[in-house]
């Protein structure tokens, strides 16, 4: 079976990556595998779930390598080493050029914290969303995953679920349940449907 090469673009703890990982080993992400797990951290505990699982790595940290330019550079050529067809952005931090984004037409997914268009663009990331949605007192939050352009959170929507907020909920604690209940379950899902597709346009010859 013709296999979608998949890299994992990540900047801390790596849940989701770990997700993508569990999904591939349960078969749920049968039509792509994950070939190379690219960090903007060297610290990024991503970079440990990435060697338990037997999957490459590599640092591309834009202050060390001085430039967008550089930092593009160095990822693409990362990239063309493994063979890599799509992108899967799991709680990467930085933002990439539309130089960069235009080479993967619809083939860089994203998972955002939020039902977007609630909640998202520039400065809205990581615990920021949450604790915006608590501010404006929204009953309803949720993820999406969606394709990625030059625009913060600009790009075709994939999949979205929703998740409850609760009385009393911290930040801290909606995002836990933004992750488990809408994260976790939609950023494999539409991974597998993106690498689905690309992996038959390729037994097609398209």
């Amino acid at each position: 079976m013709i296999k979608t090469r998949i890299a994992v673009f990540v900047s801390g703890g790596g849940t989701n990556l770990q997700a993508l990982l569990d999904a591939q080993a349960a078969g749920k992400l049968a039509s792509g595998q994950i070939v190379l797990v690219v960090s903007s951290q060297p610290e990024a505990y991503a970079l440990t779930r990435a060697e338990k699982a037997g999957v490459p790595s590599v640092v591309c940290s834009r202050k060390e390598l001085g430039s967008q330019q550089a930092f593009e550079a160095a990822i693409l050529q990362a990239l063309e080493e493994h063979g890599a067809e799509m992108i899967v952005l799991a709680g990467f931090m930085s933002i990439l050029s539309k130089d960069f984004t235009d080479r993967f037409p619809e083939r860089i997914l994203n998972v955002h914290p939020a039902l977007i268009p609630s909640f998202c663009g520039k400065g809205y990331y990581g615990l920021k969303v949450h604790e915006k949605a608590l501010e404006r007192g929204v009953k309803v939050t949720g993820a999406t995953v969606h394709f990625v352009n030059e625009i913060p959170d600009g790009g075709r929507i994939l999949l979205q679920k929703p998740v409850m907020v609760e009385d009393g909920d911290t930040p801290q604690a909606l995002q836990r349940r933004v992750m488990e209940q809408a994260e976790w379950i939609i950023l494999p899902q539409a991974a597998e449907m993106v690498a689905a597709d690309i992996a038959r346009r390729k037994e097609h010859g398209d």
